[in-house]
């Protein structure tokens, strides 16, 4: 059974920065994918970051670019996000999740096969 398992997260203000993390097992082989989503209230889910644990190739949403960045270690089976010059826009319950190939920023409305518990980032201003 596959099971992904979040940490990290919770309160930091505006120009600080935080990591989650995604710990994943239960996969059988080395071909998938970790992701990263983020849902503030009243707004629909947005993914922002992707990993493909196979060749490490990375996505990034435009609203994170230059500011976050994942990162997988494959011998933990643990995926990182870190986040950096946190704004307050980026206050959001965030998930980790996975699936057989990577999204971006056409495939991320379907994707996510499994998922993480979900954390609260709340950024003050």
């Amino acid at each position: 059974e596959v099971q992904l398992v979040q940490s990290g997260g919770g309160l930091v203000q505006a120009g600080g920065s935080l990591r989650l993390s995604c710990t994943h097992s239960g996969y059988s082989f080395d071909d998938y994918a970790i992701g990263w989503f983020r849902q503030a209230p009243g707004k629909e889910r947005e993914g922002i970051a992707c990993i493909s644990r196979s060749d490490g190739t990375t996505y990034y949403g435009d609203s994170v670019k230059g500011r976050f960045t994942i990162v997988s270690d494959n011998a933990k089976n643990v995926v990182y996000l870190q986040m950096n010059s946190l704004k307050p826009e980026d206050t959001a319950v965030y998930y980790c999740a996975s699936d057989l190939i990577p999204f971006d920023g056409h495939n991320a409305g379907a994707w996510g096969e499994y998922w993480g518990q979900g954390t609260q980032v709340t950024v003050s201003s």
